[in-house]
């Protein structure tokens, strides 16, 4: 297989999550992504999107209801960042309607008459990916990404092997799969996919040490590297907890800040790190006013914002 690599630097940032429909196609959702790129000077972005399934073991992902985001939404977005010059990846995530997360998505490794099984459930989400694996071809996105923290689907190697394949018949562009925080040494097919990205989510302390174990994969593999996620909460305690979006604390833009700072500064004596996909900038920004009570990923108007924008300004003009 031929090597494809993602050039250049990967200054992105992840636009439009969770696709709520009716929020994508708009006004207000045009402004917030022109904000994006001026305010970030970002050359990628990550349009992502997620659909439902009912519960953890549910063998149905309806993609084409409410309310992920319609084709024609997801289409729209994709323009409107190539109208601004940015490269795409396409990200349908599946998410879990009763609030599971989708890390928890599981069955028996072994068949079990009258129980769900991982062969229906993979059969659901060949359809959904495939889908829209035909929309990136369409629309000329340059990066795929099948899957995002699918963290007890990793072992069924088997299953996202076949599925890669059948990506690659109707998607000509780079395939990439976002593993979880912690599991970049434990998926098995990572020969599979062009590029290997990861969530980011590491305590402000262990960048060092994650990175160090991170880089054993990534020259093992001989691969491109990414986060494809990546980004703390503005607030109290979150740097210790990047992932947890239910922290108890108060806002406090100094610690986001502080936490990009140390990220960036861990990172860029790594080499092999191609680049970001930040969390998040969602379809419809809060007022620019409302920014130092905002508690939440997006940096939108506060002191990480421009960490963040002199940081891919550097990295976009070596």
């Amino acid at each position: 297989m031929s090597m494809k690599k993602l050039d250049p630097y990967i200054a992105g940032m992840t636009w439009g999550w969770t696709g709520v429909r009716g929020t994508w196609g708009n006004g207000k959702a045009e402004k917030s992504m022109e904000l994006m790129k001026q305010r970030l000077n970002v050359n990628w972005t990550a349009i992502a999107f997620g659909a439902l399934q009912e519960h953890p073991q549910s063998t149905e992902i309806p993609y084409w209801e409410a309310p992920t985001v319609t084709d024609d939404e997801v289409i729209w977005a994709i323009r409107k960042a190539k109208s601004m010059g940015l490269k795409v990846v396409l990200k349908p995530v599946v998410n879990v309607r009763n609030g599971t997360w989708r890390a928890h998505i599981n069955f028996f490794d072994m068949d079990v008459p009258c129980e769900p099984k991982w062969s229906e459930w993979f059969a659901a989400y060949e359809a959904f990916i495939l889908h829209y694996a035909a929309i990136a071809e369409e629309t000329g996105c340059e990066l795929f990404c099948i899957g995002c923290e699918m963290v007890q689907t990793d072992r069924r190697e088997l299953e996202w092997r076949e599925l890669i394949a059948k990506v690659r018949n109707v998607y000509s562009g780079p395939i990439t799969y976002n593993c979880d925080k912690y599991q970049e040494d434990h998926v098995k097919w990572w020969d599979a996919v062009d590029i290997i990205s990861s969530s980011g989510y590491y305590p402000i302390a262990a960048w060092e040490e994650q990175l160090d174990r991170i880089e054993a994969v990534v020259k093992h593999h001989g691969k491109q590297f990414f986060f494809m996620e990546a980004g703390v909460p503005s607030r109290t305690g979150s740097e210790h907890l990047p992932n947890d979006w239910g922290l108890q604390g108060s806002p406090d833009e100094e610690v986001q800040k502080r936490y990009y700072e140390t990220m960036f500064t861990s990172c860029d004596r790594r080499g092999w790190v191609s680049g970001f996909m930040l969390w998040d900038w969602p379809p419809r920004l809060y007022d620019l006013s409302d920014a130092s009570a905002n508690d939440d990923y997006c940096m939108y108007g506060k002191q990480a914002e421009s960490v963040i924008a002199q940081y891919y300004t550097r990295k976009t003009s070596d």
